[in-house]
């Protein structure tokens, strides 16, 4: 999969395309039902397949920490993407300038000129450009006009509701990760880079591997029973917490995974973390005596949980 960051690096060899465009947060049922739609027209047309995302998200841009919280970072997006087989992304960085363009220059100067799209997949509510101003009856006015096709999506519906990133973050704030993971289609993960923490977990006797995360609203804040795969591709269960970390005056959410049995250095490199069991809120303590025994709390109870369910697939 090709990745085109920004208008400025489209070439001529990018002209001539199926495109469709959107968030794809989540990259869930109902975005793969779209992607379908997309792969199936171009293929039609024997061109390839285009994705146009936003970095950051519009509502990020225009309400910032009021936007609706990110299920996915760019990159795990762009990794699942690369997955469903699209051909190229096209990442357009959200400023002001992108913000004040009209409808009609939308239209004009990337979809016809710049990419000379041949067909155009899009929901019928979907709206863009300055004011919102761009309407999907607008689309197929100036695609008669220039000479693309514009197609609405099919909707996808499971046990006949409509999937969405929004019924992913409900499922996920009630803590029902079966659900988000039948939305999703996959089991629902955080996948980033483990970094260098402030060594506070280790002093404790319970180190963490801290992963960088978005900028952004994480969707989960607590503590959680958790399994953990390393770049190697070996699976751990453990225990991670998301949130401010108010006992030591945390400002910013982090993800710090323990994983049981492990005794290694993986700075730099990728871990994927899956979400199997919500054990607490996030609570600050009086000191660090409390934290401790809280977190030796928190393991034995995840040690618990995963004991239970190893029995229970010993049994079936």
């Amino acid at each position: 999969m090709e990745l085109i960051r920004s208008i400025h690096n489209l070439r001529p060899k990018h002209q001539g395309c199926v495109a469709t465009i959107g968030k794809f947060d989540g990259v869930h049922l109902g975005h793969k039902q779209i992607l379908a739609q997309l792969k199936a027209k171009a293929a039609a047309l024997n061109l390839p397949s285009l994705v146009i995302l936003f970095e950051p998200h519009p509502s990020e841009f225009f309400v910032a920490d009021k936007a609706p919280v990110r299920l996915n970072t760019l990159a795990t997006k762009l990794a699942y993407l690369a997955d469903e087989k699209i051909d190229r992304v096209l990442c357009l960085s959200f400023n002001s300038k992108l913000a004040s363009m009209s409808a009609d220059q939308f239209i004009e100067q990337l979809l016809v000129q710049k990419l000379a799209i041949a067909h155009f997949v899009v929901g019928d509510d979907f709206r863009f450009g300055r004011g919102r101003d761009g309407t999907f009856k607008l689309l197929q006015q100036q695609g008669a006009k220039y000479g693309f096709s514009v197609e609405s999506t099919i909707t996808y519906r499971l046990k006949g509701e409509r999937v969405s990133s929004t019924k992913i973050r409900q499922a996920l704030a009630d803590n029902d990760f079966e659900q988000a993971a039948a939305l999703c289609g996959r089991p629902f993960t955080m996948t980033g880079k483990v970094i260098q923490g402030q060594q506070l977990a280790r002093t404790l006797g319970v180190p963490t591997a801290n992963i960088k995360t978005t900028k952004y609203n994480l969707p989960l804040r607590g503590v959680y029973a958790v399994t953990a795969k390393t770049a190697a591709g070996v699976l751990y269960s453990g225990v991670a917490n998301i949130g401010k970390r108010p006992t030591v005056n945390g400002v910013k959410p982090v993800l710090e995974v323990h994983m049981f049995d492990f005794d290694g250095d993986i700075y730099g490199q990728k871990l994927c973390v899956e979400f199997k069991k919500f054990l607490r809120a996030e609570q600050k303590f009086a000191d660090l005596d409390q934290l401790k025994q809280a977190i030796f709390n928190d393991i034995a109870v995840a040690k618990h949980y995963f004991a239970t369910q190893n029995q229970q697939m010993g049994m079936e």
